[in-house]
């Protein structure tokens, strides 16, 4: 069984009208969020063999939070392209996987992030920021992931935890 979580990053910044999008850093929703989803993840016991992100400065970030909540102590793998690619490219993308990667974290963005959900498991919520949708698949290795192997498993956001 392979297990990919879906995690778009947490809330970013728009107090800075000179930045390009790329370089929004997280905002105080987003440097709270980070940290407590990133607990729950390892209160859960759902820890990363592989942690693949977005190379957007609030994706990075939000991936070295998660990288510390969960005592992860590899290296993340950055990837410039997750930022551009659609959902067809990051489907490929997550396809060369090492087959030793039993858990995967993939943070990135919207809206590629839900049509990417919604391929594989035709989840139809938007994933807000800081979101995390579980996904596992009934496969040995990550070449064959596809929809018709693909399981929902656990939908997790901030909101769901605070009044």
């Amino acid at each position: 069984m392979k297990k990919l979580l879906i995690i778009r990053h947490a809330k970013s910044s728009w107090d800075d009208p000179s930045l390009e999008d790329y370089e929004r850093p997280l905002n105080k929703r987003g440097k709270r969020n980070a940290p407590f989803m990133g607990e729950l993840l390892y209160k859960k016991g759902l820890l990363p063999d592989k942690i693949l992100s977005s190379g957007a400065k609030r994706a990075k970030t939000t991936a070295k939070i998660f990288q510390e909540k969960t005592k992860f102590s590899k290296e993340i793998e950055f990837d410039d392209d997750i930022y551009f690619k659609d959902e067809d490219d990051l489907i490929y993308l997550l396809q060369q996987t090492d087959d030793r990667v039993d858990t995967l974290y993939l943070v990135g963005h919207n809206p590629t992030l839900n049509f990417l959900a919604y391929y594989f498991v035709d989840f139809d919520k938007n994933i807000p920021t800081c979101g995390i949708v579980q996904i596992d698949f009934d496969v040995k290795s990550w070449s064959k992931i596809s929809n018709k192997n693909a399981h929902f498993v656990a939908f997790e956001y901030p909101k769901k935890y605070t009044s």
